[in-house]
C-alpha cells in the first residue's frame, strides 16, 4: 500500500482482504476435512455473517490506513486495541476487569499519544502520493479499526461458548462469508478487473499478495485457537507484543526517523505490553498447575 511496483501503487485494500479470504476458504475446508468435521455449519449463518462484516471492514481499514499514516503508528495504534476488547467484553459478555488491567491499558494509551504527539507519523506513501497528506482520516481508519477488530474477536469467542463451534469451523465459514462480502464491494466499485490486472502485470506485487495472504491465513489458524483457549484479551495481549517486534523489524529495514521523545514513548510501551503478558501467562498456567497438586 506504500510501495510502487514499477513507478504504480497498488489502491485496492478491499482485494488485498479478499486474497488473504480466498486462501483462508481453500485452508479452512481442508483443515474441515482433514479432523473428519461436518461440512455444515456449526452456528447460524448470519452470526458467521455479522463476524465477516466487522472482520472485513476492520482489515480494510488497516490496509487503507497505511496510506495515510506510518507503519509504526499502526502498529502503535493496534495496542489500543486492548480498550476496545475490554468494552465489547463487558457490553456483550458482561465482563468485569481487574484494576492492573485497567492501569496497564492507560500506560499503552500514554505511550501511544506521546509516539503520535512528538514526531513524524506520515505515511511512506506521501513520496509518491502528495493528496495522501491527510494523517487526521488514517487516525479515524485506525480508530475505526480497533473498534471492528475488538468487536471481531469478542463474537468470535463468543460463538465458542454459545455454540460450541470448532475452530476449523469458523475459519471455513467466516472467510466464506469474507469472500463474498469482499467480492460483491470490489463489483461495485468496480474495482476487481483492475486489481486483477494490477496483479497479473505485475510479478513482484503478486509475490507479495502470495505472502501476504500466506501469513494472514496462517496468523488465523492461530488466532482462532487463542481466541478458543483462552479469549479475545489474551489474544489482544499477543497481537500487542507482535507489534514490538513488527516495530523494531520496519526501523531496522526502512530506517524511519525518530525522535528521543518517540523513543520514550516506545519505551512505555513496551514495558506495559511485557508486563502484560507475563501477567497473562501467569494467570493461564495457574489452573494447569491446580490440576497438578491435586
Amino acid at each position: 500500500m506504500t510501495e510502487s511496483y514499477n513507478n504504480q501503487v497498488f489502491d485496492s485494500a478491499v482485494f488485498l482482504v479478499f486474497c488473504n479470504r480466498s486462501l483462508g476458504v481453500l485452508c479452512g475446508m481442508l483443515a474441515v476435512l482433514w479432523q473428519k468435521e461436518p461440512l455444515r455449519s456449526g452456528a447460524p449463518v448470519w452470526k458467521y455473517a455479522i463476524v465477516s462484516f466487522s472482520n472485513v471492514f476492520a482489515s480494510s481499514c488497516q490496509y487503507e490506513a497505511l496510506k495515510y499514516v506510518s507503519f509504526t503508528v499502526q502498529m502503535l495504534g493496534k495496542s489500543f486495541k486492548m480498550i476496545p476488547v475490554m468494552i465489547w467484553g463487558i457490553l456483550i459478555d458482561g465482563k468485569s476487569y481487574s484494576f492492573q488491567d485497567w492501569i496497564v491499558a492507560a500506560a499503552i494509551t500514554g505511550g501511544v499519544l506521546d509516539f503520535l504527539l512528538m514526531g513524524p507519523t506520515t505515511s511512506h506513501r506521501l513520496q509518491h502520493s502528495p493528496e495522501y497528506d491527510r494523517p487526521g482520516y488514517g487516525y479515524f481508519l485506525m480508530v475505526s479499526f480497533l473498534a471492528l477488530d475488538g468487536l471481531t474477536s469478542s463474537l468470535q469467542e463468543k460463538l465458542f461458548k454459545e455454540h460450541q463451534t470448532t475452530r476449523s469451523n469458523q475459519w471455513l465459514y467466516v472467510n466464506a462469508c469474507s469472500c463474498i462480502i469482499t467480492g460483491l464491494l470490489l463489483l461495485a466499485e468496480g474495482a476487481f478487473l483492475p486489481s486483477l490486472d494490477f496483479l497479473f502485470q505485475h510479478h513482484v506485487f503478486a509475490t507479495d499478495t502470495v505472502v501476504l495472504s500466506s501469513s494472514a491465513v496462517v496468523s488465523q489458524f492461530f488466532i482462532y485457537a487463542q481466541v478458543q483457549e483462552f479469549g479475545a484479551l489474551a489474544y489482544a495481549a499477543t497481537m500487542n507484543a507482535r507489534q514490538v517486534f513488527s516495530i523494531l523489524g520496519s526501523y531496522a529495514q526502512f530506517g524511519h526517523s525518530i525522535t528521543s521523545l518517540q523513543i520514550a514513548g516506545l519505551l512505555l510501551v513496551f514495558v506495559a505490553l511485557g508486563y502484560n503478558s507475563i501477567k497473562i501467562a501467569m494467570e493461564s498456567s495457574m489452573p494447569e498447575k491446580q490440576r497438578i497438586l491435586q
